[in-house]
């Protein structure tokens, strides 16, 4: 059984679901189509790691992705929600990784078939501590951002998301329905290049959370 850790102590992680095309800068960069609704897709739990922890790339890949995200820890059952209510189900927020095999994805994409191999190998989910909602002012105006071996790679606001973490959460309450210990990764700003093996990540979303990440 997978675990997170939110403002100290250990909670039992729940489904991970995953906002793709959410930044427009990120959407121009792999020539995809502008999204009229959340696009959504979700990693088995065996995917996550935290702090401390390897990433292990897979051998079935040569052009690992990083994606620099903001993460949403929901912390109560929420079915149908109101974008107005939305972030009263919040229990938490975080930063992390969403990696992809980007070359297994583009053949997966090719045939139509679902991207789950391309996203869901062990420590695909690279994830923080969570900090509570209430120290945060507004969490529509976020910056964070992604160093790899010391040279900026990404750097995101929140405020350039084209789908707010409220209308995610409402999104996903009206669609599949979310219970507690679920996280939600929002989205990844421009700046996605290949990983290999010795990289050092450093993720920070300024004065909030820093953490690392090295590449077995």
């Amino acid at each position: 059984m997978k675990t997170i850790l939110v403002e100290g102590r250990e909670v039992t992680l729940g489904n991970i679901f995953c906002i793709g095309r959410n930044y427009a800068e990120h959407v121009k960069e792999l020539k995809n189509a502008k999204p009229t609704e959340p696009v959504v897709f979700m990693k088995p739990t065996s995917a996550i790691i935290q702090a401390g922890e390897d990433i292990r790339l897979p051998d079935y890949s040569h052009d690992v992705h990083h994606e620099c995200e903001l993460i949403i820890y929901i912390d109560k059952e929420a079915n149908s929600v109101s974008q107005q209510r939305a972030l009263d189900y919040v229990g938490g927020y975080g930063i992390g990784l969403d990696l992809t095999a980007r070359d297994v994805q583009s053949q997966l994409k090719t045939k139509g078939l679902p991207w789950t191999k391309a996203k869901g190998f062990p420590s695909a989910a690279c994830v923080s501590h969570f900090i509570s909602p209430k120290l945060i002012d507004d969490i529509n105006v976020q910056q964070f951002c992604l160093k790899v071996n010391g040279e900026l790679r990404q750097q995101g606001n929140t405020k350039d998301m084209m789908f707010t973490c409220a209308e995610i959460i409402s999104y996903l309450s009206k669609v599949y329905g979310l219970q507690a210990g679920d996280i939600i990764y929002t989205g990844t700003p421009a700046g996605v290049a290949a990983l290999q093996s010795g990289d050092e990540l450093e993720l920070s979303w300024a004065g909030k959370i820093d953490v690392k990440f090295n590449v077995a």
